[in-house]
């Protein structure tokens, strides 16, 4: 038998995707490229955002998805409107924590451990440290679909990057829906990063995401004092206005995000700040607007994901007079995608004729492709020191940037000391 997986979601998404594979894999199932040729499809999706659904329903449309006797399963943080209105289209419609189940479908009912991390590369892993969420902003479904928090044993987790490093992984993601949520025992999130970067080899710690209200100056200083810890903030800010913050439920104003954001600046060197921003939440006025264009200009963001505003069921949001016309919304991403182009490409132009570290993790027609340590793509370009014998894979190396876009920065490999 073949399956086939396809991800709608974020990296705990695609994280529930590599332990849904490994099971299939270790039942004897084999990977399949198209549609067409699997006998199973797994659809893992997450109900945050109205264009997942739409994704999902989009897909039952394409002609690989119509073949007899195949099996049809969905997966994911999935409200049970969304279930009711897909459970004719799958078989099977789990919750991730149901994963299990697959045994009642497969043939191989043998089950052993599933792994835990995320083998998206050689190079780079995903380490969940924690599930769910307890902050419920008025917009988000998570704590309905993930559940509340729950954070997990800090020694299971150095346990499982200590097996890591030892298959010489060289960068390791932490994940949770807040991360700075984290607690177990005495073991707080700046104390877990402590911990972990006390590990022997040479590795990069990133983690994703921190909510900005429970973000503290002792994280930002361990960030600032342990250089195994990348110089990358993910702070998602979602307005730039007050009124629109208290009616989203986050727990913070504007002016203590600038001072979070200025505080991480002045400790972290080089450090790079992303974000995510709703536009046209219910009741959000043009000049309203006009305060999260403002607010993106001065925050100078390296990058920002920017989300139409969607009602989603069961959320208080939903019962929010939904007044911000499709035209409206669209128009407003707009204004902030010219905005956020234009910093990022600022911001990257400081690196122009710099020596940067990199972690390469592809290769493709001779060039190689990597990240900075504070969350650059690189493509580092063919040169005299790089021939057909050259394996820089899952290495670190030292670049001269070349040449930069809002998104990506080129170089040349330089000789390493």
């Amino acid at each position: 038998m073949k399956y086939h997986i396809i991800t709608f979601g974020c990296q705990m998404n695609e994280n529930d995707s590599i332990k849904i594979k490994a099971m299939l894999q270790e039942h004897g199932l084999k990977p399949s490229l198209t549609l067409e040729q699997s006998d199973i499809i797994i659809v893992n999706m997450c109900s945050v955002r109205q264009s997942a659904v739409n994704r999902v329903f989009g897909l039952l449309q394409k002609q690989g998805l119509q073949k007899k006797n195949q099996i049809k399963i969905l997966f994911g943080c999935v409200l049970p409107a969304d279930k009711k209105k897909l459970s004719q289209k799958f078989n099977l419609i789990l919750n991730i924590n149901k994963l299990e189940q697959l045994k009642e479908i497969l043939p191989n009912k043998n089950i052993n451990n599933i792994c835990e991390h995320t083998k998206t590369s050689k190079a780079s892993k995903y380490v969940p440290i924690m599930t769910g969420c307890n902050n419920f902003c008025t917009y988000c479904v998570v704590p309905y679909t993930r559940g509340r928090e729950i954070s997990k044993d800090y020694k299971t987790i150095i346990k499982q990057i200590k097996d890591l490093l030892e298959s010489d992984t060289k960068e390791i993601t932490l994940l949770g829906q807040n991360v700075n949520s984290y607690k177990d025992k005495n073991i707080d999130f700046p104390k877990l990063l402590k911990l972990i970067s006390k590990l022997p080899k040479k590795f990069w710690l990133r983690f994703l995401t921190s909510h900005p209200k429970d973000i503290s100056n002792k994280l930002i200083n361990v960030m600032a004092n342990n250089e195994k810890i990348t110089e990358y903030l993910h702070l998602p800010v979602q307005s730039g206005n007050n009124e629109i913050l208290d009616k989203m439920n986050r727990g913070y104003t504007i002016e203590q995000y600038k001072k979070i954001i200025t505080h991480a600046r002045n400790q972290v060197t080089n450090i790079c700040i992303s974000t995510d921003i709703i536009v046209g939440f219910p009741g959000e006025t043009k000049q309203q607007f006009e305060q999260t264009a403002r607010l993106m200009k001065c925050a100078k963001f390296d990058m920002a994901y920017i989300a139409e505003y969607s009602p989603r069921p069961n959320t208080p949001a939903k019962q929010m007079k939904n007044n911000v016309p499709q035209v409206t919304k669209s128009a407003r991403r707009k204004i902030l995608d010219k905005i956020i182009a234009k910093t990022a490409l600022e911001n990257n132009k400081k690196y122009l004729d710099k020596v940067i570290n990199v972690l390469i993790n592809n290769k493709k027609q001779g060039d190689y492709f990597g990240k900075t340590s504070n969350f650059k793509n690189i493509k580092i370009k063919s040169n005299n020191l790089i021939n057909d014998k050259t394996n820089l894979k899952n290495k670190f190396v030292k670049a001269k940037v070349t040449s930069v876009t809002p998104w990506n920065l080129e170089g040349l490999l330089i000789k390493n000391n």
